[in-house]
């Protein structure tokens, strides 16, 4: 096994997910709205998403599948629908009063809020197609370079999306999760908004 290059990848994939992004800015505003207890179901919910998109990229890796991208960019489309809709319900929670707002969903809902997030981007098989390549010497055979590289994807996201989470819960007062939950908003509308012009020019392109 490299080692040196087991280290360079998870340095990599460590730098990828604490980058504020939508699955970071909904943990966060799940914290900040309903407790860590939903906000660590949606946090499994996007590990999930990645496994699947994980699985999707390695299939496509081994077998040399064609992924069509503007197959991709429509699927993203929805995705982006789906998280300026929870921005908007984010932004509009934010502004409330805690007294005011209406009873939060219970763990259920938020894995697979969190699920549907992580899957809104299906562009990221073509990230994971182009970068897993990249560390597939990290062991002599693929098959196993490619479980051992989800694996440490995996470990290090639930690490990173905890930290989060204990941060938000246990660093920061109460009184200011209002405006955790209009900040995350308003990250998720920006990603949002961003992701469909994007999207858009992909499909016309």
């Amino acid at each position: 096994m490299n080692i040196t290059l087991l280290l360079s990848y998870a340095l990599t994939v460590l730098l990828l997910i604490a980058t504020p992004g939508p699955v970071v800015a909904l943990v966060v505003d799940t914290a900040a709205r309903a407790g860590r207890r939903q906000a660590v179901a949606t946090a499994l919910g996007t590990n999930g998403a990645s496994l699947v998109l994980i699985a999707v990229a390695a299939a496509v890796i081994l077998t040399s599948v064609v992924v069509d991208p503007r197959w991709l960019a429509a699927l993203s489309l929805v995705g982006c629908l789906f998280i300026a809709y929870l921005a908007m319900g984010s932004l509009r929670q934010g502004r409330q009063d805690d007294a005011a707002r209406p009873a939060t969903r219970g763990a259920r809902g938020g894995w697979w809020q969190g699920f549907a997030v992580g899957l809104s981007n299906p562009k990221d098989i073509l990230f994971f197609v182009a970068f897993f390549p990249q560390f597939i010497q990290v062991s002599t055979h693929a098959g196993h370079s490619l479980l051992l590289l989800s694996l440490v994807w995996v470990v290090i996201d639930v690490a990173i999306l905890g930290l989060y989470i204990f941060m938000t819960q246990r660093l920061i007062a109460s009184r200011h999760h209002h405006l955790i939950r209009l900040t995350s908003g308003g990250l998720l509308l920006v990603i949002a908004v961003a992701g469909l012009f994007y999207n858009l020019d992909a499909l016309r392109s």
